[in-house]
């Protein structure tokens, strides 16, 4: 196991040359991040993971239920033991062989039984009410944290010239703002890491798990070997637009369609001018030209800015999602109706309500073009899938 440990942490991977881990130990005059700090981010974590409980069932559920935003969930399916084992241990789509070995099994006509798996899918779904408290959660941590960075940014000299990320590296003292803003957002995203299985389950699960996973790897990446400097600008960018998004959801699920169509478009045009414009033309340039000048390229730079490289994909595949939906408002625009969450249902990321299949199910076989979504004023798109920002 020592042998291990030692390969994992060897200095001529994590360090520039000529630089040890003795040479980082905290003295009287300087403090510098120590790996041993990141076991403090676990019991934060789950901090603020019941802080979360708490915020929504005290703060942000009677906010919702002021909005007049209902608790009921979609209709429950009536009780069939064959359709529930059929469900539970085969399928929850049945293929049109099966449905018609049911209809003839249970006397039901296809469509009856069609009806009772999107209702008995639909069941385990949370209300609107539930999703506007994740929403609502979300919006105050991004908002509280972008602003707290943004006020220890602007004291910083590295915000205004990003050359100082790299002077004097690595042996950059570690301030307590610089600490406390590490700590916390680290321990949000290993939060969201946690909450993701039991949080309203969408379409891009896998996605923002990845993302998930990119943000803590780099946050703590980048703790261990001293790069917090860029990582705070990092942090900070990313956050930016989150809030936007989170507001946006909030206001669709209260049915403030015209608030919630200016905060989709505020977050569109926050989201791709700082995550395709500025982030690789600010920071990306700054961890890979200016520190190559200052510092030289090592082992652990190298993969510093891989994982840039991946958050940088993520943000392209995000923004091609944005524009997607973005061009298909205009399209519904031009019959009459902007609405940026008017999109098809097969762009849909959120959960669907059981009014909502319903409804499609009347307007015929083109049910993908039903734009009615249960207690929402409209369906969700991209923007309930939003990303937990580095989403997110």
């Amino acid at each position: 196991m020592a042998g291990i440990l030692a390969w994992f942490w060897n200095e001529r991977f994590w360090l520039p040359h000529n630089v040890t881990w003795a040479d980082l130990k905290n003295t009287e005059e300087a403090t510098f991040p120590q790996a041993e700090d990141l076991y403090l981010v676990f019991p934060l974590a789950f901090c603020i993971f019941m802080v979360r409980l708490l915020f929504e069932r005290f703060i942000a559920k009677p906010c919702a239920i002021a909005l007049n935003i209902q608790a009921s969930g979609p209709q429950i399916a009536q009780p069939n033991a064959i359709l529930e084992k059929v469900f539970t241990a085969i399928t929850k789509h049945p293929d049109e062989k099966r449905l018609e070995g049911l209809s003839k099994q249970l006397d039901w006509d296809v469509r009856s039984i069609q009806r009772w798996f999107r209702q008995r899918r639909n069941q385990e779904k949370p209300s609107t009410l539930t999703r506007f408290c994740e929403s609502m959660w979300k919006f105050s941590f991004y908002l509280y944290v972008f602003t707290y960075g943004v006020q220890f940014l602007r004291k910083s000299p590295w915000l205004w010239n990003t050359k100082h990320c790299w002077y004097n590296y690595p042996y950059q003292p570690l301030t307590n703002d610089l600490y406390y803003y590490y700590m916390l957002e680290l321990s949000f995203y290993w939060s969201l890491m946690f909450s993701q299985f039991t949080d309203i389950k969408r379409k891009d699960f896998g996605v923002m798990f990845l993302h998930h996973l990119a943000s803590v790897s780099l946050i703590s990446f980048s703790y261990v070997n001293n790069m917090a400097r860029v990582g705070t600008l990092i942090l900070c960018l990313h956050d930016s637009a989150d809030a936007f998004l989170e507001a946006a959801k909030m206001a669709n699920y209260a049915k403030f369609q015209k608030m919630c169509d200016l905060l989709f478009v505020m977050f569109a045009m926050v989201f791709i001018t700082t995550r395709l414009g500025i982030f690789p033309v600010w920071l990306l340039n700054t961890t890979l030209f200016e520190s190559w000048e200052i510092v030289g390229p090592f082992p652990s730079w190298w993969v510093f800015n891989l994982l840039l490289f991946l958050i940088q994909g993520l943000n392209c595949f995000w923004s091609y999602l944005i524009v997607k939906v973005a061009c298909k408002a205009i399209a519904k625009g031009k019959a009459g109706k902007w609405n940026p969450l008017h999109v098809s249902k097969d762009d849909r990321s959120d959960i669907e309500s059981s009014s909502d299949e319903e409804d499609s199910e009347h307007t015929g076989k083109n049910s993908h073009t039903a734009t009615t979504t249960n207690g929402t004023s409209g369906t969700n798109g991209y923007l309930l899938t939003g990303p937990c920002s580095v989403d997110d």
